[in-house]
Formats: C-alpha cells, sequence, structure tokens
C-alpha cells in the first residue's frame, strides 16, 4: 500500500503545480484557497474542532500565472534525490559511503571563483571528493561530474523523493502525457540505494494532529 506523504497541488486549471506537505496542504484548505480533489479514505487528519479527510491531491481556487519553466529553490534534500543519492566523482551511492563520511553539496565553479547555487552549478558530491576538489574547476584537477548537471522537472523530484501515488499520477499523465509516466518509471527501474526512501513515511500515523489548532 503507498503511504501518502506529501500532496499534489493544482492549479485551479487542474495543471500540476507542485508537491506540498499535507500540513500545509490542509491550512490551504482552511483558508478557502484550495479544494480537496483527491484524498485517503482510510486516513483522517483530526483537531478539536473538526475531522478532515487526508488529502493527496488540491486545486486552488484561484488561478495562478506561474513561469513557463517551474523553478524550484536548490536545497540538498532535492539535489541529492536529482542525482540519486549518488557521489557524481566516485560513483558512491549513499549506502556505500563510511560512517564518517556523507553526501554533501559542490560547486562545479566554486562560489570564491564566481560560481553560485544554481541547478547547472551543483552536483552532489561525497565528503572525500569534496574535500579533494577544494576550489579547482574541474578541468584543472581532473574531476569531472558523471553525469553533466541540469535543472530537473519537479515531477522528477516528487518521484524521487517521496513517490507519486496512483491518484496524483493520473493528474500527471493528464498534462504532461504517459511519456513522463514513463521517464518515471525508467528512474525507479534505474535503482536507487536502500535507504533512498526510508526516511519517509515509515513511522507515519494514520491520524495526523492540524498544528496550531
Amino acid at each position: 500500500m503507498c503511504v501518502i506523504v506529501g500532496c499534489l497541488a493544482l492549479n485551479a486549471s487542474f495543471e500540476p503545480l507542485t508537491m506540498v506537505p499535507v500540513k500545509r496542504a490542509l491550512r490551504l484548505v482552511i483558508d478557502g484557497k484550495a479544494e480537496i480533489v483527491e484524498s485517503d479514505p482510510a486516513k483522517f487528519v483530526r483537531s478539536a474542532r473538526m475531522t478532515m479527510p487526508r488529502p493527496a491531491v488540491i486545486r486552488l481556487t484561484r488561478f495562478i500565472h506561474v513561469p513557463r519553466r517551474f523553478r524550484r529553490q536548490v536545497t540538498n534534500t532535492f539535489l541529492f534525490a536529482r542525482d540519486r543519492y549518488r557521489c557524481q566523482y566516485c560513483g558512491r551511492y549513499q549506502a556505500e559511503l563510511k560512517p564518517r563520511e556523507a553526501l554533501t553539496r559542490d560547486h562545479l565553479i566554486p562560489i570564491s571563483r564566481g560560481g553560485t547555487n544554481e541547478w547547472t552549478n551543483v552536483v552532489t558530491a561525497c565528503s572525500p571528493c569534496n574535500l579533494r576538489k577544494a576550489n579547482h574547476y574541474p578541468h584543472e584537477i581532473g574531476m569531472h561530474p558523471l553525469t553533466a548537471p541540469v535543472e530537473p522537472h519537479f515531477v522528477h523530484l516528487s518521484w524521487a523523493v517521496r513517490r507519486l501515488t496512483p491518484a496524483q499520477s493520473h493528474y500527471i499523465r493528464t498534462f504532461y502525457g504517459e511519456q513522463m509516466l514513463h521517464q518515471l518509471e525508467a528512474l525507479e527501474r534505474r535503482g536507487t540505494p536502500p535507504d533512498a526512501h526510508h526516511h519517509h513515511g515509515r513511522h507515519e500515523r494514520h491520524d495526523t494532529k492540524l498544528a496550531g489548532d
């Protein structure tokens, strides 16, 4: 059974926008800024004053204009997901790192040399590789990433971080086509480290208390 640990937010036109935390989705609904389109019938959110079905998909009540290319801020969570929790220099996955090693963010063009935090300039690197590359350009030290860094589609990130439920996939298929779902399935077949998804949803309770109520 697929555990819902995120909610797909749709524009008023039903176009998928992004994934949001369940509590954020509920607040939008309570404030009248969104409506629940799909929910998990087996799970509820309870407070002192109300009980609501746990949303899987919400729709904004007012249409908002967004850039043609949806940009999500680069955070380590999504950066590691984009790179499949794998060091882009030595090729080791997170599960293969030694106890004192960790995944980090590396800038191809170092910040001190004019680099930025844009998607195309950052890659996932294990701490030893990051230390070794230091303040160098890739060509100066012969360390080139396994794959060229690109700005990912938010759907790819959503899948990599928390997986999409069948109900959420329906809206992805409607607006982005069957090919997008095939790309997501290809990412899954490519394989992920054993602990890539384990920290999401494992200890989640069936009932959630709404903060601030």
